[in-house]
């Protein structure tokens, strides 16, 4: 391997690996149920060279996309580089050309108004087509079956946003994806593009609006009638991006808001009711209404879990002392005012997962990763520098927890939910889990897990031949939604 720098960004689970590769029949410890039948995507950073700059991060590494091919309890698995234009040109070169994380005045002068993204966040399902995201770019569009990436995805065209959010949302009943852009026409713009896909995949929608101040938008929610767009204060600035500075800066002193606005109506009906300063959450379990309420339930932190990005703005602090937790954050739409109500319903954690069914409706269950205080220190690695140890489900409606907590050494990536046909059955959550085996040297395997007893373990594993870098985000795709889009595409073709 060549040589990288010895930071939390290249080390522990953070190791590069840079190795496309694929399997057939990978042992299976254990028994598969048979109703798991299609594939777990996983998105998985991993930079194909040295980067320009010692001080870089996770986000930067080059996306890969990862597929655990599931049938008859039979595994294969296979990963490959997304090939970005990013990618190509660094490949054709054998070295790095772009330098700090998402800031284009640092890059080789070669390379000067090329597309920067490295779609390595999240795999994404709709409408018969597989993208590969990250919200500085565009969707690449990505073969379900071969791993091949066969381009931008901009709808035909029809897409005016430069951005895609690496979270869309789509409705279990309509089939549509809802989705969103920030710094839809440029750097450190304010400008947010909201958009909506029927079911088919074709762009039926897009309109644009401001946010207060160029803040980092990870994700946002639905409900039956409503978008919600969560504004948290790490914040971008032009001036500092020239002069060779970060991207994003937390601002511990500024407010939060969040906007609602009919989820088909037009962006002039958005509310913006302001928040507690200094807080941040990248992702959201779900929002909901209620009796004439709309709830949020995210996962909530009293200021941001990157270290980069609290340091960028000033602020020293251990990440074992930020405070937070699953929080709900509830919308009375019928008062005037901007003020709304904000409740502790759950541990500290984040990653969560909700049933494609439950999307933008009241909910049962959820999961989410937290940390087992009898696993140990955690492991080094992940987006953050340290690793979560613990698989929590939740019922916010009555407060039980349950826990499946790993041994110390272990960590555990985002699960995926798989649904039964069987009515009182929670379904199961596929995850990777690692194992540190040695000062460097760490051992993977894919969970099986029933979804509704999490802390029985799991039911069957499958160890991995290779190492494995961590995940972001992942997605599961059926047997079915998988055949569809084949005869699609078959069909288009004839």
């Amino acid at each position: 391997m060549p040589n990288y720098p010895q930071t939390i960004h290249f080390v522990g689970l953070n190791t590069p690996v840079g190795i496309e590769w694929s399997a057939r029949n990978l042992d299976v410890i254990g028994t598969i149920p048979a109703e798991i039948d299609g594939a777990f995507f996983r998105a998985v950073p991993d930079p194909a060279h040295p980067p320009m700059f010692d001080d870089d991060i996770v986000l930067s590494g080059d996306g890969m996309v990862a597929k655990f091919a599931i049938h008859d309890g039979k595994v294969d698995y296979a990963i490959r580089y997304v090939e970005t234009e990013r990618y190509r040109l660094e490949k054709d070169a054998r070295r790095a050309l772009f330098g700090q994380y998402r800031n284009p005045f640092t890059d080789d002068a070669s390379v000067a108004g090329r597309d920067r993204t490295v779609a390595n966040t999240t795999p994404v399902w709709h409408g018969g087509r597989l993208l590969m995201t990250k919200e500085d770019g565009l969707g690449y569009q990505v073969d379900p079956d071969t791993l091949e990436t066969l381009g931008r995805f901009d709808y035909y065209g029809a897409l005016k946003s430069q951005t895609f959010t690496a979270h869309p949302r789509v409705d279990p009943e309509t089939g549509e994806m809802f989705f969103f852009g920030y710094e839809a026409d440029g750097l450190c713009s304010t400008k947010i593009s909201y958009a909506i896909a029927d079911r088919d995949g074709k762009l039926i929608s897009e309109q644009w609006f401001d946010q207060p101040y160029c803040s980092t938008i990870h994700d946002f929610a639905i409900t039956e009638h409503y978008a919600i767009f969560p504004i948290f204060p790490t914040t971008a600035d032009l001036d500092r991006l020239k002069a060779g500075g970060a991207h994003w800066a937390h601002q511990q002193d500024l407010e939060s808001w969040v906007g609602i606005m009919p989820r088909y109506g037009k962006v002039e009906e958005m509310r913006w009711f302001k928040g507690r300063n200094g807080v941040s959450a990248f992702h959201l379990v779900n929002a909901y209404e209620e009796d004439g309420f709309v709830h949020l339930d995210l996962c909530l932190s009293d200021t941001n879990a990157f270290g980069f990005m609290r340091e960028a703005g000033g602020i020293q602090r251990d990440q074992r002392d930020i405070q937070g937790g699953l929080t709900r954050w509830t919308f009375d739409l019928s008062k005037e005012g901007d003020m709304f109500e904000e409740r502790l319903v759950g541990p500290p954690g984040d990653m969560p997962r909700l049933r494609d069914a439950d999307q933008g409706r009241p909910y049962r269950a959820a999961w989410y990763l937290s940390m087992n205080p009898q696993g140990g220190p955690p492991l080094p690695g992940g987006p953050v520098g340290v690793a979560f140890n613990a698989l929590l489900r939740i019922e916010p409606g009555n407060g039980r927890i349950d826990m499946m907590g790993l041994e110390p050494g272990m960590a555990i990536s985002e699960p995926v939910h798989v649904p039964s046909t069987q009515d009182e059955h929670e379904g199961w959550l596929l995850m990777v889990v690692d194992r540190q085996a040695g000062e460097a040297d760490f051992k993977s395997e894919l969970w099986v897990v029933e979804a509704g007893a999490i802390a029985a373990g799991p039911i069957a594993r499958v160890p991995m031949p290779m190492p494995m870098r961590a995940q972001v985000h992942g997605a599961w795709v059926s047997a079915r939604q998988l055949a569809n889009a084949r005869q699609n595409v078959d069909s288009e073709a004839a």
